[in-house]
């Protein structure tokens, strides 16, 4: 994996810290082409500050200055070999004249892979007078970083990336993919030309779905890009939602795009089969610095992202942020990532999988293969993330490693290349995700909601909730038009599902999922019925012990939901039913049923709801919906229904 996004190596090789009280030499006109050359290199001439150098060394090739700024062009130009040629040649001259050299030289030897020559050079700058405490702790990271990489090269993990084909790449560059939960829909950017565009060149989005074991031929998705750049997305896992990242070019952020930073995260929905028009994610969010690779949780309710700035120093501070959608439907204000991920360096390419648990990001700032290397961090209980752990040699080498993005099995890895063997500059590949470095296994259910009587699909609001922690584990909108809606949930867990719609009753159901080996989804149905007297809902995630009337404690996610659609229908009042099957006598039942109904009205009346809007009827084992002639068919009757009374 090569970099996609350009690495300042010597950013703090600023020109003023080679003024000396004097040069190192006294030749006049190789000091005055050396003038000349700074100020070409401060006006970004660099081809004639190289020229200029040149000849400053060839009149005099003792002139440690011109040394020192030609590895600068170099390094500014991406000529590495070059650069520590010219540090080399420095340090040659005079070694104690300028010992930042042997920091720099730490540097590009390890961004070459020379991890021998890197070591040597930190451990070198180490040892003399060290006044700045950052250069001191990157020497220090360097060092691990060499012995890092050693220890990887000696025990590569497996890795053997494959081209994902013509129907996504091209002679373009094709970078930053995100996938659907079922791997049906990738959607990535790719950087095309466009004599529109204000600099020749534009980053879009292009979609391609999966037929079988191909991908289809990707598509512009024209109602989202414009002449400006559209880059880094992130679909909700059911596809319907999608945040991107837009940057400001000479105060535009796009076609009726409004911005606050460099770049801002924007955000548009699905219709049908087309996307909305993008809006900002707002101020909470987005600040006036520089944020940017969103990553979307499968909760739907948390945002990772990368928020970044320049230091006084010139090194690029990059930390990853999250947010959590607050119950206003708005974006909280976000706060850095707790635990050991952020450093004082770079990262970025944030990746939360749909597991919850598992991070993947890539950083400069924790001991690597030299450049930005892909970590994994784990969620630890007490809300922070756990020591990064380096994905290993060959996923990780001394380039830079980002854009990585993981499927929902965990399987499968998908990342941007520009190895050889490809359609163009980078390309999308995929490869098999080492056991150790591997999500929690995850599985995902698809649904349709729809009116119970007209059957027209409806979007509503759809809610997963994990029974055993109460805690809501994923969050969508079904779409306006086909009322689909897909969750991506962790396996072998028991759910309740819960959709809702204004003007309608809540629908509610319950069911385990578990690792389904042949990639089917568990399908659900959500048929909601109208609000009017007469209609009912059966409650079924309303849970007592056998022959007991008291709540359990995974009934209260439920119950919420009943108080929530009664503050928001302030006029209705309804009954609450509560029926048994036919063990025992009928006696008992009717009673169990009747304390069970008022449990459930006790319960939302301590809410805050008006208890004359509430009544509590037992019906016993006289209203079976089936037969009871099995244990599945009791279990069904036993239930708790509210029906709409006025």
């Amino acid at each position: 994996m090569k970099k996609l996004l350009g690495l300042i190596v010597m950013s703090m090789l600023c020109i003023s810290m080679f003024a000396q009280p004097g040069y190192s030499i006294n030749d006049k006109k190789a000091i005055k082409m050396y003038e000349e050359a700074q100020q070409a290199y401060n006006l970004y001439y660099y081809v004639e500050a190289e020229s200029l150098l040149n000849d400053a060394l060839s009149r005099n090739d003792q002139f440690i200055e011109a040394h020192l700024l030609l590895a600068q062009v170099y390094a500014d130009k991406n000529r590495n070999a070059e650069a520590i040629t010219s540090l080399e040649n420095a340090v040659a001259i005079d070694p104690g004249y300028f010992p930042l050299a042997y920091y720099f030289l730490g540097e590009m030897y390890l961004i070459e892979g020379q991890y021998a020559e890197s070591r040597a050079s930190f451990t070198r700058f180490l040892d003399g007078p060290v006044r700045d405490v950052t250069q001191r702790d990157r020497a220090t990271l360097g060092i691990a970083s060499c012995d890092f990489a050693v220890e990887a090269m000696n025990n590569p993990v497996p890795f053997d990336p494959i081209n994902l084909g013509p129907g996504v790449n091209t002679a373009d560059p094709e970078y930053y993919p995100c996938l659907t939960a079922d791997d049906a829909t990738l959607l990535f950017t790719r950087e095309v030309s466009h004599p529109m565009a204000m600099r020749g060149r534009q980053e879009d989005f292009f979609v391609s779905h999966s037929s079988g074991d191909q991908w289809e031929q990707a598509t512009n998705i024209a109602e989202i890009n414009t002449l400006m750049n559209e880059g880094a997305p992130t679909l909700s896992q059911d596809g319907q939602v999608l945040i991107f990242t837009a940057c400001e070019i000479e105060g535009q952020w796009g076609d009726g795009r409004n911005g606050l930073g460099s770049c801002d995260l924007f955000f548009s929905y699905k219709i049908g089969n087309m996307w909305s028009k993008a809006s900002n994610l707002g101020e909470r969010v987005n600040s006036y610095s520089w944020d940017s690779q969103p990553s979307l949780a499968a909760d739907g309710r948390t945002l990772y992202f990368v928020r970044g700035k320049s230091s006084p120093s010139g090194i690029k501070e990059q930390d990853i942020w999250v947010s959590h959608l607050g119950e206003d439907q708005v974006w909280e204000k976000p706060k850095r990532l707790p635990g050991a991920v952020n450093t004082p360096f770079e990262e970025e390419s944030v990746l939360i999988h749909p597991d919850g648990q598992t991070l993947y990001f890539s950083s400069n700032g924790h001991p690597g293969m030299g450049g930005l290397d892909i970590f994994m961090s784990r969620l630890q209980p007490d809300g922070t993330w756990g020591t990064p752990v380096n994905l290993g040699y060959p996923i990780n080498t001394n380039g830079n490693e980002n854009s990585l993005l993981v499927s929902a099995s965990g399987e499968l890895a998908y990342f941007a290349s520009d190895r050889e063997g490809g359609y163009g500059s980078l390309d999308l590949y995929y490869f098999t995700m080492p056991e150790q470095f591997r999500p929690v296994p995850v599985t995902y259910a698809k649904g349709v909601v729809f009116d119970a009587t007209s059957f027209k699909k409806l979007e509503a609001r759809v809610q997963v909730i994990d029974l055993e922690t109460g805690k809501v584990v994923a969050e969508s909108y079904s779409n306006p038009k086909s009322g689909e809606f897909l969750v991506c949930l962790p396996a072998d867990h028991d759910y309740a599902l819960n959709a809702s719609r204004e003007g309608y009753l809540f629908y509610s159901a319950n069911f385990s999922l578990t690792a389904n080996e042949d990639a089917t989804p568990y399908t659900l149905e959500a048929p909601l019925e109208k609000v009017r007297p007469g209609n009912k809902v059966v409650m079924n995630n309303i849970f007592f012990d056998t022959d007991k009337y008291d709540l359990k404690p995974q009934s209260m996610v439920e119950l919420n939901k009943l108080v929530e659609f009664l503050i928001l229908n302030r006029h209705t009042r309804v009954e609450i039913g509560g029926h048994t099957d036919d063990i025992g006598s009928e006696a008992d039942n009717q009673l169990l049923s009747e304390r069970r109904a008022q449990a459930v009205v006790d319960y939302v009346v301590s809410k805050g709801i008006e208890p004359f809007r509430l009544v509590a009827k037992g019906y016993g084992e006289s209203q079976p919906v089936v037969p009871n002639s099995d244990d599945a068919s009791r279990a069904k009757n036993r239930r708790t229904e509210f029906m709409v009374v006025e």
